[in-house]
């Protein structure tokens, strides 16, 4: 029998009452370790990727070809259903063709688009330009007209709260609603009082709430978030802040002490390292098929 598709699964899970907790990476070893871990689905965030596989802002330096080899080399070793971050979906119209049904070839589970204009930046970050509605709805609508699997999960996200307040906000993510958007995600609230209004103005549908510590919004729980309406609780790049923090502090005692042996304790070992990277499925494997051709033989 045919396993459902992860799109197929993410779809369902949405329906139910209780709040995903979907942790983000711009990695395959930060997405491996999020399925390891037993999470229900992961995000390729667009500002991780950027950082760890890139290493650079998310500025709209990084665009679809690099997001499309991030999510291939993803999708090899990670079996979870992934939500990618499209960003503004690589253009107009025919770009979102190519955007969303590339998407759907490497296997994602959602593609979140949102209506920044290029080059984007990170939804936590100031001077942001959004494009007319006119030009968001068209995007929209030719995403999920491109869609070739009806199971695939549209985002839809507004950048409007920082450059023209959270009413404007609120009015676009109804209108991506009344368009056909499966989910809507307003980024960039900035106090317990708009995500209240948020989860209030927009129920009736998921909602996505953006944890992304120390930027514009507060860092609510997932209970709490649940709480005002939310349906996926996103840390979209929580991993690479901590690599960026515990390997910079490793390096600076590095260079000054000439001795790794107080880092010891807080590494993995080098089998939990392996371990993290599937060896032993490989080994597994290994095994099974010199037994085979030992048996062959003999």
């Amino acid at each position: 029998m045919k396993s459902a598709s992860h799109a197929s699964v993410l779809r369902e899970r949405l329906q139910r009452k209780d709040i995903v907790v979907v942790p983000g990476g711009g990695s395959p070893l930060e997405i491996r370790m999020i399925a390891r871990a037993g999470f229900e689905a992961a995000y390729l965030s667009g500002y991780a990727t950027a950082a760890s596989r890139y290493g650079v802002p998310d500025i709209g330096l990084v665009a679809y070809g690099e997001i499309e080899n991030a999510v291939l080399a993803t999708t090899r070793v990670a079996d979870v259903p992934l939500i990618v971050d499209c960003d503004t979906g690589y253009g107009d119209v025919t770009n979102m063709i190519r955007t969303v049904q590339g998407m759907e070839r490497l296997g994602v589970a959602a593609i979140q688009i949102e209506d920044q204009a290029w080059p984007k930046r990170c939804g936590h970050m100031d001077a942001k330009i959004v494009e007319s509605r006119e030009v968001a709805l068209r995007k929209l609508r030719a995403a999920l007209e491109a869609r070739s699997d009806p199971d695939t999960v549209i985002i839809a996200r507004t950048d409007a709260r920082g450059p023209h307040g959270i009413d404007e906000a609120l009015e676009r993510c109804r209108m991506f609603r009344d368009a056909g958007a499966d989910v809507v995600f307003v980024d960039g609230p900035q106090s317990l009082e708009e995500l209240e209004i948020i989860g209030r103005e927009l129920a009736g549908g998921p909602l996505v709430a953006n944890m992304s510590e120390s930027g514009l919004t507060p860092l609510l729980s997932a209970a709490e978030l649940q709480e005002l309406g939310f349906a996926i609780a996103l840390f979209p790049s929580s991993t690479v802040r901590l690599t960026v923090r515990i390997v910079e502090d490793f390096l600076a005692d590095l260079k000054q002490s000439g001795d790794s042996r107080a880092w010891v304790e807080r590494m993995a070992s080098l089998a939990e390292t392996n371990s993290a990277l599937g060896i032993e499925t490989m080994r597994e494997f290994e095994a099974h098929i010199l037994a085979d051709v030992k048996k062959r033989l003999d």
